[in-house]
């Protein structure tokens, strides 16, 4: 017995470890994991309080096309707060790019292309101004940024004039514009199909990587059968949900710029230097900068490149709509905050991620359409949204506080516990 027990480990030790892992997989990032969890809920309750109208493709699809620019600055808006700030300007920006760029393609005859790029280096400049006054000046973000939203409002309602300036037809493909398929008729959109593949490859690439970086540094590393388990599940996820998309026969050229964007910044934030800094900066200024971290850099940075994603979502948002209007981006700031409050990052700083403002996001947008399809009256859906928001943050406040586990944590503490 005693050298059995020195050998090759029994199903018992194993079973116990293997939940061990689990525990400590899940419970380390609690929030990601609780709200991945939530959105899923969310999504088989509405597909059964509507009768299974919620899971339509049409449907689906029309969820990522209205909620496509707040996914796109919720990206930028992680970076932002995991630093420790945060931007109050994005939707005022959105605003004014839209609004310069349409006027330069109908007033000025610029050709789409040109007026894009124009966008993005207008969004360039906005960070810059910005970024300037919150790094090397050290006015808090908060201010700066507030006092952004009121000029940069103000400077789209001068150039519309309380008009719409509707933008040409090449211009809105951005948004409404479809990839045609290509290859053998397999009953699905193949481009879609490649996209799933592609991202299924991407998790699986990273998450890799991060275990070689384990590795390389002589880290603990997770038990193999636990990675197993976690990319078996978001392989299933994520194949699910393309082949529901493909079923639709559509792909929207913006959804290819999402997915790039998301693939990038999660390259960004996990596998690069400044990545590294923004969560240093973000869990200890002071202690980022005696080690040697440029602080102002890293701020100066996170500020530019929420002005050039905000761009980015003001030239999709009017492709969207077709036009510019005076009413655009009214409220964008706070649904991107919300998404990445509500996706797991922490009030404080120094923590949060590029998927899971992702998943915040999508949460946002599942609960705006799914109590639209109920026929739920808007102002109550405000309220509802308010209260998600709310639960999402005291979550996180009183869990830090109290030092409390997660309630995932106890579940497989009781599993483990059981002979």
């Amino acid at each position: 017995m005693a050298s059995q027990s020195k050998g090759k480990p029994t199903p018992e030790v194993t079973q116990l470890k293997l939940v061990s892992q689990l525990r400590k997989a899940v419970g380390g990032n609690v929030r990601q994991y609780g709200m991945m969890i939530a959105l899923l809920l969310l999504v088989a309750l509405f597909q059964v309080l509507t009768d299974g109208l919620f899971l339509q493709p049409r449907n689906v699809t029309s969820l990522l096309v209205q909620n496509g620019y707040i996914l796109i600055l919720a990206i930028g808006m992680v970076m932002v707060i995991i630093a420790g700030h945060i931007d109050l300007s994005v939707g005022s920006v959105c605003a004014f790019v839209g609004a310069t760029v349409a006027l330069a393609m109908k007033a000025w005859s610029l050709p789409w292309p040109l007026a894009i790029l124009l966008g993005l280096a207008l969004g360039i400049l906005v960070g810059i101004w910005q970024g300037y006054w919150v790094a090397y000046v050290g006015i808090p973000a908060f201010i700066v940024t507030l006092a952004g939203m009121l000029l940069f409002r103000g400077l789209d309602l001068m150039i519309l004039n309380a008009q719409s300036i509707t933008v040409p037809d090449e211009f809105q493909k951005i948004a409404n514009g479809y990839l045609p398929d290509f290859g053998p008729d397999l009953g699905y959109h193949n481009p879609t199909l490649l996209l799933t593949l592609a991202a299924i490859g991407a998790v699986v690439w990273f998450e890799f990587r991060r275990l070689a970086d384990l590795k390389k540094y002589q880290m603990p590393r997770p038990f193999m059968p636990v990675t197993v388990i976690k990319l078996s599940l978001i392989g299933v996820i994520l194949i699910a949900f393309g082949l529901l998309l493909a079923s639709y026969q559509v792909s929207r050229w913006w959804v290819w710029i999402l997915f790039g964007l998301v693939i990038i910044y999660t390259f960004i934030t996990q596998r690069t230097v400044i990545g590294r800094h923004i969560y240093a900066v973000g869990g200890n200024r002071n202690a980022s900068r005696l080690s040697g971290v440029n602080t102002e850099r890293i701020d100066f940075f996170v500020m530019v490149n929420m002005a050039f994603l905000s761009a980015i979502a003001g030239m999709v948002f009017t492709a969207y709509l077709n036009a510019a209007n005076p009413k655009d981006g009214v409220g964008f700031e706070l649904d991107a905050i919300a998404a990445v409050f509500i996706g797991g990052a922490a009030v404080t700083g120094g923590v949060g991620t590029v998927i899971g403002s992702m998943v915040g996001g999508l949460v946002m947008g599942v609960l705006n359409l799914g109590l639209a399809n109920l026929s739920v009256d808007s102002n109550v859906i405000q309220i509802i949204k308010g209260l998600v928001l709310l639960a999402a943050v005291a979550f996180d406040v009183v869990s830090k506080a109290q030092g409390k586990p997660s309630f995932i944590g106890a579940i497989m503490r009781a599993f483990s516990s059981k002979k």
